[in-house]
């Protein structure tokens, strides 16, 4: 059983790569966590300034303790003495040389969906660093734009009980939609193509489950 779940997120990632380089992003294939680890180190020049959005992803494929490296310069926004610090780092990230991030879907016409607290993620994707790279498995390839958002939406409930948001999904894993301070689907994104800036968003699609 397992090797017929690896074939199909397999097949998966190779059609969305072909999609996505389709629409001018720069697309990988990575078989697993580590050759995803090693293409992003391929594609983060030596001496960059990186920031990262919140991601879990990052963490599996060990591409955060990549970017953590003394070869780079590391934006921490996860250690700050206040908020007005932790948004200081947020802003920083639009000037950044590469934005490291993950995605919460990919679909099959070639688009990345995310839903945003903050917007910090959605925005440095959309515009500001010089180049993004987005790290993600084939469990997040949806068929469309609507299947992406709805993904996005139950997720949702683990990321804000991963961080402690305190929203009322925390406890009951279902979306109210809220309206609390912490409310983390403020920001809904779409990446439709990359034309503008052909290449300068990288997406490495890994053939493994990945991330929430």
């Amino acid at each position: 059983m397992h090797e017929m779940k690896k074939w199909a997120l397999q097949c998966k990632a190779r059609d969305a790569v072909k999609v996505l380089n389709s629409r001018k992003f720069d697309a990988h294939y990575a078989e697993d966590a580590e050759e995803a680890k090693r293409i992003a180190g391929e594609l983060i020049p030596k001496g960059a300034e990186i920031a990262v959005g919140g991601s879990v992803t990052l963490q599996e494929t060990g591409i955060m303790d990549l970017v953590r490296s003394p070869e780079y310069k590391f934006i921490d926004r996860f250690n700050n003495e206040s908020w007005e610090e932790e948004l200081h780092k947020y802003r920083l990230g639009f000037l950044s040389d590469v934005f490291v991030t993950g995605t919460n879907a990919v679909t099959m016409d070639g688009q990345l969906v995310n839903i945003d607290c903050t917007g910090n993620r959605t925005g440095c994707i959309a515009f500001g660093p010089k180049k993004v790279i987005v790290v993600v498995g084939a469990n997040k390839i949806v068929s469309d734009i609507a299947e992406g958002i709805k993904r996005a939406k139950s997720i949702a409930p683990m990321n804000s009980k991963r961080i402690n948001h305190g929203n009322p999904c925390d406890s009951t894993c279902v979306c109210t939609n809220c309206t609390g301070t912490n409310r983390v689907c403020n920001v809904i994104s779409i990446i439709d193509g990359c034309y503008k800036f052909p290449g300068r968003i990288s997406v490495i699609v890994v053939a493994d489950e990945l991330g929430f």
